[in-house]
């Protein structure tokens, strides 16, 4: 059973950066497109970034395309998000996904983990 631990939320100022973490447990994280998506109190799970297994291409939402990167290390098991430049409509709480192959939309990622929380200041 793959399990995802996401850490590195917090609060922070406009403008400021959070680097986001997820360790994958499991055998076959390796093979995994990694995702990570969020959801804002009242709002429907919205995808915000994607990396295929191999690490050589990244798939990013409009929304957050030049401020947010999204990189993988499959020799210590983690994905991370490095949000730069943030903005209030950041703030929700982030989640990391994986699966077999890389589709958009949440609803078709099987593994997920419990979220961080970003909370950005204005």
């Amino acid at each position: 059973q793959e399990r995802l631990v996401e850490s590195g939320g917090g609060l922070v100022q406009v403008g400021g950066s959070l680097r986001l973490s997820c360790a994958a447990s499991g055998r076959t994280f390796g093979r995994y497109a990694m995702g990570w998506f969020r959801q804002a109190p009242g709002k429907e799970r919205e995808f915000v970034a994607a990396i295929t297994w191999t690490g050589d291409i990244t798939y990013y939402a409009d929304s957050v395309k030049g401020r947010f990167t999204i990189s993988k290390d499959n020799a210590k098991n983690t994905v991370y998000l490095q949000m730069n430049s943030l903005k209030p409509e950041d703030t929700a709480l982030y989640l990391c996904a994986a699966r077999y192959g890389l589709v958009f939309n949440p609803d078709e990622w099987p593994f997920w983990g419990q979220g961080t929380q970003v909370t950005v200041a204005s």
